[in-house]
């Protein structure tokens, strides 16, 4: 889920110090792992429902109503209004790769499985950390994390690979590629994030960025393409709909910087690795998604390889 990747808030009084926040215990770890749960969840609602509302459709939908929802918050935090135009430019940049990230999600989702998509939109961190080495002093790879990156682009060759065990096997090799270019546009999101003021922006101001532009050019390319004109509202649907608003693009958004504001991000972030995991599960069972052995083998590859990226150095 892409509101995790939104920028540091900036310091307040309700917010906890870093040096007192805590390692994760067993709620935070519940909590995470109900976390990763949701984003799991998030392909495969988007594609059940695919034959009722289209994806893009889906994206359009829920980026106007979660838009509502986080701009009532930051009302409600008092964000001033000039904070808001002052980073516009910023903001307009970070959410077209957020636009970008989910234009490419709803696009592959047509083509390839949900669970393909869960892990090739994984990759996002592998990307980011390769443009961070190159544009931002101090976050140049370890070599431990070069081998993940290789690691990581090994298991995509794998993971991609033809196969004639499966039908529409050029379709879902378009669909996954799709699937890489969102996790590009993800990372895309990150740099621009690291590289501009919104660093320091509270982070539902970012999101309402992110969530903003989506609406704003996902709601005429939807319309444009005939999406909106053949939805149909059905009771799954509207569940859908509602289950990726209110729980993905925000709940899961105030859980998220909830638990930033006790825990070391850098042990929360080890379970973000269950969401693809979740994802290819949830994509077999709820959708009878079939398993390749190349994507099975070449899918732990890639999370091997994101692992050995993002884990954190050990201290002596």
């Amino acid at each position: 889920m892409n509101s995790s990747r939104s920028a540091i808030s900036r310091p307040n009084p309700t917010v906890t110090p870093a040096h007192s926040r805590k390692p994760v215990d067993a709620m935070a770890g519940l909590l995470m792992t109900l976390f990763c749960l949701a984003l799991g969840l998030q392909q495969v609602a988007i594609k059940a429902v695919a034959a009722d509302v289209p994806p893009l459709a889906q994206i359009a939908l829920r980026s106007v109503m979660a838009f509502g929802l986080v701009g009532a918050l930051v009302y409600w935090r008092g964000i001033p209004l000039h904070d808001l135009r002052a980073k516009l430019g910023a903001g307009f940049l970070v959410g077209l790769g957020f636009t970008f990230e989910f234009l490419f999600v709803a696009w592959g989702l047509n083509y390839t499985l949900a669970s393909h998509i869960s892990v090739f939109l994984y990759t996002a961190p592998v990307f980011a950390a390769l443009g961070l080495h190159f544009l931002v002093p101090g976050e140049q790879l370890a070599r431990r994390q070069w081998w993940g990156i290789g690691m990581a682009f090994l298991g995509m060759v794998f993971a991609m690979a033809p196969t004639t065990s499966i039908e529409d096997a050029g379709d879902i090799l378009f669909g996954d590629l799709l699937g890489l270019l969102a996790g590009l546009s993800w990372a895309a999101s990150t740099l621009v994030l690291r590289c501009t003021s919104l660093s320091e922006a509270p982070a539902e101001q970012t999101v309402l960025y992110q969530l903003g532009t989506a609406a704003l050019l996902l709601l005429p390319a939807g319309w444009l393409l005939g999406d909106l004109a053949s939805i149909h509202f059905s009771t799954t649907a509207v569940a859908s709909l509602a289950f990726q608003t209110l729980v993905i693009s925000f709940g899961a958004l105030l859980l998220w910087f909830a638990l930033l504001r006790r825990y070391w991000a850098s042990q929360l972030g080890v379970f973000s690795f269950l969401s693809p995991v979740l994802g290819v599960l949830f994509g077999a069972l709820l959708l009878n998604e079939p398993l390749t052995a190349n994507f099975v083998l070449g899918g732990g590859i890639i999370l091997f390889g994101i692992l050995l990226v993002t884990r954190p150095q050990r201290t002596r």
